[in-house]
């Protein structure tokens, strides 16, 4: 039971690691939209975007790992797990998205507008609560 513990508990440590980044790289996209023309702020908000896009998948990849763990060798399980894994995957594919936008700027593409943006970064608390509530729930 102690290892099974310690495995959650770095498990959710590195959930919320990544799923702060997911919260945040969306807001430095609408920061980057609002800038204008101003290239010291607009680098500073690439660099703070670059940086923690790659922070997120390196929390990303210890949490899915732990996650793996937690399933395969403590047998967590059941129809929830299926639901949350659908959701855990919808928010990674946002995460993707806005990184991909992130790099489409190095590119010379445009971002989409501030108030798109904006609705954007609301995406991840409703699929974060929607994981929370299976999580804790386990409806099936």
């Amino acid at each position: 039971m102690n290892a099974y513990v310690w495995t959650k508990s770095a498990h959710l440590l590195f959930v919320m690691a990544w799923v702060a980044a997911a919260f945040y790289l969306p807001r430095v996209l609408v920061n980057l939209a609002e800038a204008g023309d101003e290239p010291a702020v607009r680098a500073r908000l690439l660099l703070m975007g670059r940086r923690l896009y790659r922070f997120g998948h390196v929390m990303f990849g210890f949490a899915a790992l732990l996650g793996l763990v937690l399933w395969l060798h403590f047998g967590v399980a059941g129809g929830w797990l299926h639901a949350k894994l659908a959701l855990v995957a919808l928010l990674l594919a946002h995460y993707i998205v806005g990184g991909r936008w992130l790099k489409g700027l190095d590119k010379g593409r445009a971002l989409p507008s501030a108030k798109t943006l904006r609705i954007f970064n609301e995406v991840p608390v409703f699929l974060l609560l929607g994981v929370i509530w299976l999580v804790l729930a386990k409806p099936f």
